[in-house]
């Protein structure tokens, strides 16, 4: 079944998605656009700080406060579903649908049905899944009225539609530390960031950077500048980069995951990321920098020990081999590995053989391209990295 969402609609609500980018206080004005698209009396966005047990984004539309309440009093249940399901699940796209992914028996049985959901006449509710790192949670969910019965196809592929700008926006946030930039301010809290920022024509002129952008470029980083245009390490990159930036004059609504976690670092060093954030539509981004078409912000994400969770969780190492892979990670060869943890380096040696067999890889540079794939915001999930 085809969405009827046209595609000046489609482009209207993307704006108003990506706007949100740069002012989180705008989520509940974007989600509420989002239920009439998707014809669903409520729906709630978060993104959870793993590490500080905290909600940078919890946003819902259609909820009452009373069943808010409620609904955190389920966490631990509809957590543990979730978490079942990213376990098992193939890819971050596919989402979990209550009437399809749990059975008839668990739905009669559940706490959070009995208590939370079926007071409201909610039938059903899908979860689409923006970020799941091991410091990172977010996801949007979408739950229907009797009236309105289960989630169908349309549903789906509405969702699907929205899922990588909705993704877009969470992820820059999550860079910008869910900071609002306001008009007047623009520059200020561009040069208070410790992300790089810089801002992009329609070529990859580089109109503008701040502060941490120019340390980024004056100290041969990731980017760099040559004659003004925006260059990466890599050609790949650079021309993820330049394309993202000319489907964000076209059209925005089709960027997609174009530019969206672009890898910017060599095999062996810290991964860097950028994201793409088209600016000259919106209400509230065409006001920030009227020449500019695009943001680009450039951001780093390196824990080794958290990266070696993920992979140890993903594919069964012992602790002992969580140990050797997080010395890994840190650029270690293995005598300096060895010496580190305190063990012969034959015994390092027999850890780092059993890593490669378990993870299906056969040097140290795949191990740190696959930690690198299974930490990067929005592209990967806690189970089989591709």
């Amino acid at each position: 079944m085809r969405s009827t969402l046209s595609q000046e609609n489609l482009s209207n609500l993307i704006g108003v998605i990506y706007d949100c980018a740069l002012d989180p206080a705008r989520w509940e004005t974007a989600l509420m656009a989002v239920s009439e698209v998707i014809e669903s009396d409520f729906i709630s966005l978060t993104l959870n700080d793993m590490r500080e047990g905290r909600y940078l984004i919890n946003k819902s539309v259609g909820w009452e406060p009373d069943y808010i309440k409620i609904k955190r009093d389920h966490v631990a249940e509809i957590n543990a579903r979730l978490k079942e399901w990213l376990a098992e699940a193939s890819s971050l796209d596919r989402p979990f649908v209550a009437s399809r992914n749990l059975s008839a028996d668990y739905l009669a049985a559940s706490p959070y049905v009995r208590e939370c959901l079926a007071p409201q006449n909610i039938v059903d509710i899908v979860h689409f899944f923006l970020m799941s790192t091991p410091a990172h949670l977010s996801e949007i969910g979408i739950a229907r009225h009797a009236r309105q019965g289960l989630i169908d196809e349309r549903v789906l592929e509405t969702g699907r539609l929205l899922l990588p700008h909705l993704r877009r926006a969470v992820t820059i946030s999550n860079v910008l530390d869910v900071q609002t930039i306001e008009r007047d301010r623009f520059e200020t809290v561009l040069n208070a960031l410790h992300c790089a920022v810089l801002l992009v024509d329609e070529r990859g002129m580089i109109l503008h950077s701040n502060r941490a952008g120019e340390e980024l470029m004056r100290d041969r980083g990731p980017v760099t500048s040559q004659h003004g245009l925006l260059r990466a390490n890599s050609l790949a990159a650079t021309k993820e980069l330049i394309s993202a930036v000319g489907e964000a004059v076209k059209d925005e609504a089709a960027i997609g995951e174009l530019g969206l976690a672009v890898a910017l670092h060599r095999p062996s060093e810290p991964p860097v990321y950028a994201h793409v954030l088209p600016i000259s539509g919106g209400s509230l981004r065409a006001e920030l920098r009227t020449n500019a078409t695009a943001a680009i912000f450039i951001g780093q994400s390196h824990d080794p020990k958290k990266e070696a969770q993920t992979l140890a969780s993903s594919f069964g190492l012992t602790a002992a081999e969580t140990r050797v892979l997080e010395e890994v990670l840190q650029g270690r060869g293995l005598p300096e590995a060895a010496a580190a943890l305190g063990i012969a380096p034959t015994t390092a040696k027999t850890h780092l053989g059993n890593i490669f067999a378990k993870t299906g890889v056969s040097r140290q540079a795949e191990l740190v391209r696959l930690a690198t794939r299974a930490s990067s915001p929005a592209r990967t999930n806690s189970a089989s990295p591709k």
